[in-house]
C-alpha cells in the first residue's frame, strides 16, 4: 500500500484504499484544482475511481499495452 500511497498528497498517506478511490483527483500528486476541475468539465470525472474506470482512459491504456 505504500508504493500507492505515495502517489497521493500528503493527507493521503494514511488512507485506506476505498478512501483512495473516493479521493478526489486532484487529491494525486501532481494534479491541481484547475486539473481536476478541467477533468469534471470534459469528462465528468470526480474522484480517482472516476479517473481508473473511465472508458477513454482505459482504451487508451490498453493500446499503449498491446503497442509495447
Amino acid at each position: 500500500m505504500t508504493g500507492i500511497n505515495a502517489k497521493f498528497d500528503k493527507e493521503y498517506v494514511d488512507k485506506g484504499i476505498d478512501e483512495l478511490a473516493k479521493a478526489p483527483v486532484e487529491a494525486l500528486k501532481g494534479l491541481s484544482e484547475a486539473d481536476a476541475q478541467k477533468l469534471k468539465e470534459a469528462l465528468n470525472i470526480k474522484t480517482v475511481r472516476d479517473l481508473g474506470t473511465n472508458k477513454f482512459f482505459l482504451w487508451a491504456h490498453a493500446v499503449s499495452k498491446l503497442a509495447e
